[in-house]
């Protein structure tokens, strides 16, 4: 039976994406309009805004779901016990190891820093963890095949986000480590929480191994310890819709918002402006980064908003865009904020910027 806190969020979706039909709606039938019902918006602006805003979307939403389906598959059989097994004791090939688990286990950023978090809790080396939460939404099959679908089948840009990204955690999760050491990162209140799985929901459960814990907004999550000779066939599979359509709600918003700000940009805002931020090799790194940051968008949707930008600005500003945005944005800020000390969430995020950025910047000065 699916709990009460599902169907709320089933509720959710069908309105929200009632919302966007009407606004589609109302845009059409603007455009359709022979007259001039809006004196102050063209209709070649509402056009171009709407064939762009919904292009963006229905490009990107059989990645996501694909994406937050497997995430759920892992959600619940995999836990991080195995996880922990699988990555070596020694410093160097630990973290190779850990940037490669994307290929493992392509868990979107969305659901990296719960799982980041009980690894840690369950002894994994901090440089480990950090490598591991930075790598996997990057160095993931999902991710990779939606970069190379949304870039027309340009390799180069695949490569490019996978290396440099696969690179880049490596080093990162190798200077966090250094500096900080052996003093536990995370906050005082998170020592003594149980573990969980970062779905942030309710199941019926039924005789079957699972520990809870709050995440940084005060959600219970949990974790499971799956069998289904335990459980029955029919439990599982409700387990793994609801994970998948919470994950996709939450992930779709983001992704909406993402595809609204990017067309609203394209569309409205001069080209020529556009052009002049963005030839520029530093100031269209730096703007790509915080749009990457800002946007707070799925791994398995961002390239195809990065792609709108293709032309425009330089391939390292994009290249900076898509290595950034899966490692750290605002919600990832906000849910490390509540389990990690402040200190550590501020060091972590510069050492990001400033290593996503000196990596943009090689591809611009190579002249890729």
């Amino acid at each position: 039976m699916i709990s009460k806190p599902i169907m709320n969020k089933v509720e959710n979706v069908i309105i929200f994406l009632l919302g966007i039909l009407v606004i589609i709606f109302f845009l059409n039938m603007v455009i359709k309009f022979e007259g001039d019902p809006l004196s102050i918006i063209q209709k070649d602006y509402l056009e171009g805004f709407t064939i762009v805003f919904l292009s963006i979307i229905l490009e990107a939403i059989p990645f996501v779901m694909i994406g937050t389906f497997i995430s759920s598959i892992i959600q619940i059989f995999v836990s991080e016990k195995t996880i922990a097994k699988i990555i070596p004791k020694n410093r160097f090939v630990g973290l190779i190891a850990a940037s490669l688990m994307g290929i493992i286990f392509p868990v979107c950023e969305c659901a990296i820093v719960p799982i980041m978090r009980r690894l840690i809790k369950k002894g994994v080396p901090l440089h480990i963890a950090v490598t591991f939460m930075l790598a996997v939404p990057i160095v993931n099959p999902v991710v990779l095949a939606s970069t190379y679908y949304a870039f027309s089948g340009q390799t180069y840009i695949v490569f490019l986000r996978g290396f440099l990204g696969l690179m880049s955690a490596i080093l990162i999760g190798h200077i966090i480590g250094m500096i900080q050491g052996k003093n536990n990162p995370l906050r005082n209140n998170t020592l003594h929480e149980h573990i969980g799985c970062g779905c942030g929901h309710e199941h019926a459960h039924h005789h079957h191994e699972h520990n809870h814990e709050h995440d940084s907004c005060g959600i219970e999550q949990h974790h499971h310890s799956v069998s289904i000779g335990k459980r029955g066939v029919f439990s599982t599979i409700i387990d793994i819709i609801e994970h998948t359509s919470l994950e996709l709600y939450d992930v779709g918003k983001f992704l909406i918002i993402g595809a609204f700000l990017s067309a609203l940009m394209q569309t409205f805002v001069s080209r020529s402006y556009i052009v002049s931020i963005g030839q520029g090799k530093v100031l269209s790194t730096i703007v790509m980064m915080v749009l990457a940051f800002v946007l707070s968008l799925c791994s398995e949707a961002d390239a195809f908003i990065a792609r709108t930008f293709v032309g425009q600005f330089t391939t390292g500003s994009i290249v900076g865009f898509l290595i950034l945005g899966p490692m750290t944005d605002i919600k990832n800020t906000l849910m490390l904020s509540g389990s990690f000390k402040m200190k550590f969430v501020v060091k972590l995020i510069t050492i990001i910027s400033l290593v996503c950025f000196i990596m943009a910047m090689l591809v611009n000065l190579i002249g890729i």
